[in-house]
């Protein structure tokens, strides 16, 4: 039996030396602090943020937040039902509306802006490396400097440079809180977010430009093709996929977007989005079960873009 045993634990061992094996085990070593990490800072916070959606936390019990009394779907309710969630009225829409407004306007005004600036520098001209430097200046310069600028542009004191621009050359007689004004304040951050963020398009249209093939064009200008017949017929449909990726992305961001919104109006005058709304459910209410189901009501709209853009853009390009 013995020699039995041996003999049928030969196998076993020779399968966990064999060099397989090895290798196996050498990637599990090297690839699981990255698999803690990710554990750690991305999958258990997201569970936990669904736990806490069920459950009533708020600062009476976030010492003992395991034992926190378990409520169903209550917060989504209260989320719904919130003034600040749900639509009002024209004047008032709610984060939910505003947050679909603020994300589709932006990026598409994003992706417009960075079209345009990849044509333009997709030409050969003097000074075009100094000109796309210049371009990346929104996009890497730091979020809190240029949200500052910004709001020392639209000042609403005299000292303001948009107003005292406006006042000196007469169009105006008083100075003008714009970042205060209803249906103004969202438009200026749409704006802002486009000016801050089409450099990240602009990179992907204009590398997918530079790999287009010039005989394409040559072919067209000898049929007597114009410029707008060339830029229908061979480019667009050469960055069809990359306008459908980049477009993709830029709206998942602008639609997690918070600190853009926060820095300039801090979410009020129409521009309160579902991101800053999760803030203040969560710290400044202090009720974080209610603030982790705003979140998850993000998230799930969200998954509602990636499905249609999956059933529209993806099934095509398949």
């Amino acid at each position: 039996m013995a020699g039995g045993f041996a003999d049928g634990a030969r196998p076993v061992l020779t399968r966990w030396s064999s060099l397989r094996a090895r290798e196996s085990r050498l990637a599990w070593l090297l690839t699981s602090p990255t698999g803690l990490v990710v554990f750690g800072l991305v999958i258990f916070p997201a569970i936990f943020s669904i736990w806490i959606s069920f459950h009533d936390v708020t600062l009476r019990n976030l010492n003992d937040v395991f034992h926190a009394p378990f409520v169903g779907l209550e917060n989504y309710r209260n989320v719904v039902n919130d003034f600040a969630f749900k639509f009002q009225n024209l004047r008032q829409w709610g984060a939910a509306v505003t947050s679909v407004v603020y994300s589709f306007a932006a990026t598409t005004l994003t992706v417009l802006i960075g079209l345009i600036a990849a044509l333009l520098l997709n030409r050969p001209f003097r000074g075009r490396g100094l000109t796309r430097a210049i371009f990346l200046f929104p996009y890497v310069a730091p979020i809190v400097s240029v949200a500052f600028v910004w709001r020392w542009i639209l000042d609403p004191r005299p000292s303001g440079v948009l107003n005292d621009i406006l006042m000196r050359l007469g169009l105006i007689g008083a100075p003008k809180a714009y970042l205060a004004t209803r249906g103004l304040a969202l438009l200026l951050v749409i704006i802002f977010e486009a000016w801050r963020y089409f450099p990240f398009a602009m990179l992907m249209i204009l590398a997918r430009l530079q790999a287009v093939n010039n005989a394409l064009y040559e072919a067209a200008s000898v049929d007597g093709a114009s410029a707008w017949q060339k830029f229908r017929n061979i480019t667009l449909p050469e960055l069809r996929y990359v306008l459908g990726a980049v477009f993709l992305l830029r709206l998942i961001w602008t639609f997690n977007k918070f600190d853009d919104i926060f820095l300039l109006t801090g979410g009020g005058f129409g521009t309160n989005v579902l991101p800053v709304l999760t803030y203040q459910f969560s710290f400044r209410a202090f009720n974080f079960g209610k603030g982790a189901a705003n979140a998850m009501i993000l998230l799930g709209i969200l998954a509602i873009f990636l499905i249609v853009y999956a059933r529209t853009v993806m099934r095509e390009r398949g």
